[in-house]
């Protein structure tokens, strides 16, 4: 009996798929740095029994309606804003995407975002390789406390708790705002639940981590940054499209926020010439915040296992 068709939209580890390559015949595009082109994707997905896909690729009414053979898409992300899951739904395809082993790399990564952005660690490190290091002085690249500063965090999901357990160790006031109160968060950590205006006027860190939904695009706008303090820093490790980067960068250029970390952006990859990045309070990032070879490495094999097992008839551990 034939395997079936798993097409795979960037190059990875043939070893992270082994639990899949008993079940079904794999073909990769061939780069990892790359997205898979939307007329190969399409082209693939006619065949495809299954699809281990990135956020960069679009899963729509129009490639459904063709892929008649596909049972299951598997996205390399926890989150799925790239996938039309109710469209998934009517075509009887299965979506899965990776939570949980990416939750404490990608809080390791925020805070060390929100770490830099506050004590200009890049920004102190070009200044030696400039070579403009002629000399200390008291003020010299003097950056904000982060220890027993409040935090504001949007978003108080697993990776909103890990943040919240490592502001924590650093004595700060932790408030959080959620479409629902995290009983979880206020009795291990103290978290204390405040209104989206309160949050922004009392924070001296706002770290964005809500997903993308038609009620958090561009949640943080004009109005939003307004409301911050003069002092505040903001931090982005969700989606680029939660943010007004134009609101963003008037909000950075007339001194109303003191600085930004960004990981994501609203069209990735930007370039050199985005406006953020020319600005020296901006501590901006590749959407990097899972990178860790061990997690990444975990992400492969879930997506991996959750094709193989929807192809065998069984369950697939992480469904939509």
């Amino acid at each position: 009996m034939e395997k079936p068709f798993v097409y795979v939209t960037r190059a990875l580890p043939e070893e992270q798929l082994s639990s899949l390559k008993e079940a079904a015949h794999i073909e990769m595009w061939e780069k990892e740095d790359e997205p898979c082109p939307r007329a190969v994707l399409l082209e693939k997905a006619k065949t495809a029994a299954g699809l281990l896909t990135m956020l960069s690729d679009r899963i729509d009414s129009e490639l459904l309606s063709e892929a008649r053979q596909l049972k299951v898409v598997a996205n390399l992300a926890v989150g799925y804003d790239n996938i039309d899951v109710e469209a998934a739904k009517k075509h009887r395809v299965i979506c899965c995407n990776t939570p949980g082993v990416l939750t404490e790399s990608t809080a390791d990564l925020t805070f060390a975002l929100l770490m830099a952005a506050s004590r200009r660690i890049i920004e102190a490190s070009d200044w030696i390789k400039q070579g403009r290091w002629t000399g200390w002085g008291p003020l010299l690249l003097a950056g904000a406390d982060v220890h027993h500063k409040t935090i504001g965090i949007v978003g108080m999901g697993s990776i909103g708790r890990a943040v919240a357990r490592r502001a924590k160790g650093f004595g700060m006031k932790i408030l959080y705002h959620n479409r629902s109160r995290s009983q979880e968060a206020e009795a291990e950590l103290g978290a204390v639940y405040t209104s989206f205006p309160q949050l922004l006027e009392q924070s001296d860190f706002v770290v964005c981590l809500t997903p993308l939904t038609n009620e958090t695009n561009h949640l943080f706008n004009r109005s939003a940054f307004q409301k911050m303090k003069r002092t505040a820093i903001f931090i982005n490790a969700s989606r680029g499209q939660v943010v007004d980067e134009a609101d963003l960068y008037e909000a950075l250029v007339n001194k109303e926020i003191r600085g930004a970390g960004l990981d994501v952006f609203a069209e990735e990859p930007i370039s050199k010439d985005h406006p953020l990045v020319s600005l020296p309070q901006v501590t901006a990032l590749p959407h990097i915040g899972s990178a860790t070879n061990e997690t990444r490495e975990a992400m492969m094999r879930l997506c991996a296992e959750n094709i193989a097992l929807v192809l065998g008839g069984e369950p697939a551990r992480t469904e939509l």
